[in-house]
């Protein structure tokens, strides 16, 4: 996949935890999981506005964009 979620960069440079990301977001644990490790086709931007709050962070350094070597979309 050709976006790279980052949240775990974030969560290491606020010295937050995944439970306590959970929490505060009132998202489980599962749920939260499977995106930090990029195991998600998409997030709603519901989503998306609460992690940025959260992290005090903006979307672009959530998610980055690194093209496939197969060029395809």
């Amino acid at each position: 996949m050709a976006i790279i979620v980052n949240l775990d960069v974030q969560m290491a440079k606020r010295k937050m935890s995944l439970t306590e990301l959970a929490e505060r977001l009132d998202m489980s644990m599962t749920n939260l999981s499977l995106l930090k490790n990029g195991k998600v086709k998409g997030i709603r931007f519901d989503t998306l506005n609460a992690l940025c709050a959260v992290l005090e962070c903006n979307p672009g350094d959530l998610l980055s964009y690194v093209p496939d070597s197969e060029g395809g979309v």
